[in-house]
């Protein structure tokens, strides 16, 4: 995401280099610059225009900072700037002082409303909520069976009365079987449309009269661009919502949509949906995303999906393996497991800092080697699993035969297998010494 206009933000900033103070001229050839790389990032014009004016103000005469290159001095300010425009911090959902709590999903077909009612379940769920899902969309085929598909996937319940009811009376007994059943949590799927019309407009006012919810958040597809920003501004002024769910911004390498919703809805964007998958949404960090735009990275995002996948009891079990050197390939199964639990590897990697936008559009991470590794593993037996040593060239036959890989793979993947018991071995001779022992007890795999 953001991969293009990242690249020509940072383009625009070399305007800036060796210069010991900005002038007027200086801060202008690279303001046009960065002007133009928000252009054709789809951002809105009037957003452009009135974030170019704040940046050039700050910037003419700015005094270089003694630590600072006038380069790094220009990055600062269209830091602050970009967090600024995508709401300073972070708007997160309100939750109401009596439960249930009723969140109001809305938007255009396609947009992925369904998926992320469930989505947002599955996060609060995760968090101690007991989410309720209700099939408000009666009217595009298969839209119930997909909401209680995705909901039997994340283990939540489904509030349906059929496709004969009308969503205003599915939305108020959905409520009330909420608060009869003890579910906190809401999550009401609407009826969506190709097209803005007079009649989805008036049944989504019905519902909002009928449930009066905490919150009635827009689902808008970021791969549409500069429509997206009209779509949320036609919406607020009808249904004045409270936030904006931006979805497939894992496909949007322009981020015009990001950076617009904001100022033209003056409401703000609350979660991001990064893939897929029913764990990929996150919430929206203006400063987080702003750092993740010029490249500096995402460091905060990055330990909170560390964290989701962390298991601690694992990790002192590991510890102990290594102490011991009792390390398996089914230790080495479940840290790949951890892993992937963090995420799609790419965009974990471009929330280092330093991993300028678009570094890695030609260096992509081949997740089937993971997979690979583990149909290796899963071909093995037990015992060979245990003693690697023991697999002769007529196991790794077997092994390569099982897995649908190749021999050459099966030697990889014990040559990787023998250097990281090396490794480890290393580290338990280094634990005998007494600073040795701090820094094995300070570590944690695989991150």
């Amino acid at each position: 995401m953001f991969e293009s206009l990242g690249e020509k933000l940072n383009n625009a900033f070399k305007k800036f280099r060796n210069k010991g103070k900005l002038t007027e001229a200086d801060v202008k050839a690279g303001m046009r610059e960065i002007k133009l790389a928000l252009l054709e990032a789809d951002v809105n014009f009037k957003v452009v225009r009135d974030f170019i004016k704040i940046v050039s103000e700050r910037a003419v005469g700015a005094e270089v900072l003694e630590s600072l290159l006038p380069a790094q001095q220009v990055v600062k300010i269209v830091n602050e700037e970009l967090t600024r425009l995508m709401g300073g911090s972070q708007s997160k959902l309100t939750i109401a002082p009596q439960p249930p709590t009723v969140i109001m999903m809305v938007g255009l077909q396609g947009a992925g409303k369904t998926t992320h009612a469930a989505k947002l379940a599955g996060m609060y769920k995760k968090q101690g909520k007991r989410p309720l899902l209700v099939a408000g969309d009666i009217y595009r085929p298969a839209a119930i069976k997909q909401l209680q598909v995705v909901g039997e996937k994340l283990d939540i319940p489904v509030f349906t009365l059929g496709d004969r009811v009308s969503p205003v009376q599915i939305a108020r007994e959905g409520v009330q079987f909420a608060k009869q059943k003890g579910y906190d949590m809401v999550f009401i799927d609407t009826a969506g449309r190709l097209q803005i019309d007079e009649v989805l407009m008036d049944e989504l006012k019905n519902i909002k009269t009928e449930v009066n919810p905490s919150e009635i958040l827009l689902t808008v597809d970021a791969m549409i661009g500069q429509e997206s920003v009209n779509v949320a501004e036609t919406f607020n002024n009808l249904l004045d919502i409270t936030g904006v769910i931006l979805t497939k911004l894992d496909g949007d390498t322009r981020g015009g949509a990001a950076l617009s919703i904001r100022y033209v809805t003056g409401k703000p964007i609350k979660f991001i949906g990064t893939g897929e998958k029913l764990d990929t949404i996150e919430p929206f960090y203006p400063d987080r995303m702003a750092s993740r735009i010029l490249g500096m990275g995402d460091v905060l995002t990055l330990i909170d999906k560390a964290q989701a996948a962390y298991d601690e009891k694992q990790a002192a079990e590991l510890e102990q393996k290594m102490r011991q050197q009792t390390f398996t390939l089914d230790d080495y199964l479940d840290q790949l497991a951890q892993l992937k639990k963090m995420g799609n590897l790419e965009q974990l990697m471009g929330m280092m800092p330093g991993m300028k936008p678009g570094a890695l559009k030609d260096a992509k991470i081949d997740e089937k080697m993971m997979a690979h590794t583990e149909a290796i593993i899963h071909a093995m037996t037990k015992k060979e699993r245990m003693k690697p040593e023991i697999i002769n060239a007529s196991r790794k036959k077997r092994i390569a035969a099982g897995s649908g890989t190749s021999v050459e793979e099966v030697n990889k993947l014990l040559k990787q297998f023998d250097q990281m018991l090396k490794m480890m071995k290393q580290f338990t001779d280094m634990g005998k010494t007494k600073q040795g022992k701090k820094m094995l007890g300070r570590m944690k795999m695989p991150f």
